[in-house]
Formats: C-alpha cells, structure tokens, sequence
C-alpha cells in the first residue's frame, strides 16, 4: 500500500459525501469495509450503499474489527486497539489490486476520529489523503437549525469522559459533546442550561430533542435508550449553552 485516502462520509447520509469524496472512491482501487457484528451489520450496508452511489468499482474487502480489552486502562486499552485493527487492515489487504485503497471514515477523519493514528501504526512509505466529510457537530446544528455559536462566543468540543471527569469546562458558554454512550449530561447542575440533542444524524431513524436540560435530559435518556434497542447501536452528539457564563 503506498496511497491510503481516507474518504469523510458524514453521519450516514449518502447525500453528505462531497464531490471530491465521490471522485476518490471512483479512482480507488480497493475499498477497506469494517465488519462489528450481526447487530451493526447496517453500517457496513450504508458504506456499501454510498459506494454504489458514488459509481465506484473498486475491490471491497471486507475485516473484521477487533474488540477492545475493557480490563486495561483507558489509553493502553485504546492503543492496543489501534495495533490491531492496522494489524487487521495489512490482513486484509495481502493480495488486494495494486493501487490507492480507501477507508470510508464515519463523519470527518479530522474530528474525534482515529484513523489517522491507526494509519500512522502502518510500515513504510505511503501518501496519506484526507477527503474531508461533513460532521456530527454540523448535522446536529443544521437538524435543529440553529447557529454553532453565539455572536463572538467560543465553542469548546468535549468527550463524554471528560465531561464526566471534569464537569462544564470553566468560563465555556457553548459545549458540543462527542463520544458519549453514558448521557454525561446528567452529571451536571441542569440549571441555565439548554440542549440539543440528536442520533442517527442525517439517516432517515434520526431522532433530535431539545430544551431546558432539567426537562429535556429524561427525555433524551429514554429516547436513546429507545433507539439503541431498536437498532442495536446508536450514534448520537449534543450540543449545551449556559446562561450567564
């Protein structure tokens, strides 16, 4: 493999992939596919759909993703989990045509997305394309069709984690929160602060609420809940404002 491109999809929507992104898995000549399981087997069908979209004819290969250890400390569990999937990636690839191969990254391989180090795990000279893609923080935001930011006002992007750990990042009026399969919103003091909420972004199950956290957080909880059983996986983000900061 000397080009890998990775190729930004958006939230599941094959209207979100841009044109650059469309002429990129056109001229690939194999195409990486994830496998997580019968339960998430409608992921690998969305990425086969946008290939069909975009007209492309490239060999799909197809892997299957390692499960990451919960035993281990957080980092070291990540880290182990990027060794094996770009040991999963050489894998798959023994005998793949000559030529560029293409991941199809979930939203944008620049945001909260770790494509670019599992592929920095990867021997050798190779020339590494991003095709950015629309984001989970710019579906949310045009589903509820409400501005990023406040006039002049800073936007600080966050993890579930670190909110849990951390609580409202000081001096922070805006929040957009990734990553969070635990509701993380429910560890704050609910008072002055509004919501946004949305999952499946942009595919035709999306769901949003939004509103005074202290009466919106429920809802969201038992929507998700709701949602995840039904499809046996979830992708969600919110964003939060706090008066008077």
């Amino acid at each position: 493999m000397t080009e890998l491109w990775l190729v930004g999809i958006g939230t599941g929507n094959p209207d979100h992939l841009t044109l650059q992104g469309q002429r990129a898995l056109r001229e690939a000549a194999t195409v990486l596919i994830p496998r997580k399981g019968a339960a998430k087997e409608d992921l690998a069908e969305v990425r086969h759909e946008i290939l069909r979209r975009a007209g492309a004819e490239a060999q799909v290969v197809p892997f299957e993703m390692p499960v990451r250890d919960e035993s281990l400390p957080y980092q070291e569990r990540v880290a182990r989990w990027h060794d094996a999937i770009a040991d999963r990636w050489l894998a798959a690839l023994e005998g793949a045509a000559e030529g560029p191969v293409a991941l199809l990254v979930w939203g944008d391989p620049g945001l909260y997305d770790s494509t670019l180090r599992i592929a920095e795990r990867l021997d050798g000279e190779k020339k590494i394309m991003v095709f950015p893609g629309v984001t989970a923080l710019q579906a949310l935001t045009a589903a509820h069709a409400i501005p990023f930011n406040t006039v002049n006002g800073a936007v600080v992007v966050t993890t579930g984690r670190r909110l849990r750990d951390h609580g409202w990042p000081a001096g922070a009026e805006t929040i957009i929160v990734m990553l969070d399969g635990e509701c993380s919103f429910q560890s704050l003091d609910p008072k002055g602060v509004s919501i946004w909420w949305g999952g499946f972004l942009g595919m035709p199950e999306q769901v949003l609420e939004a509103g005074p956290l202290d009466e919106t957080g429920p809802r969201i909880v038992a929507t998700r809940a709701e949602a995840r059983a039904r499809h046996g996986w979830i992708m969600d983000t919110y964003l939060m404002r706090k008066e008077g900061v």
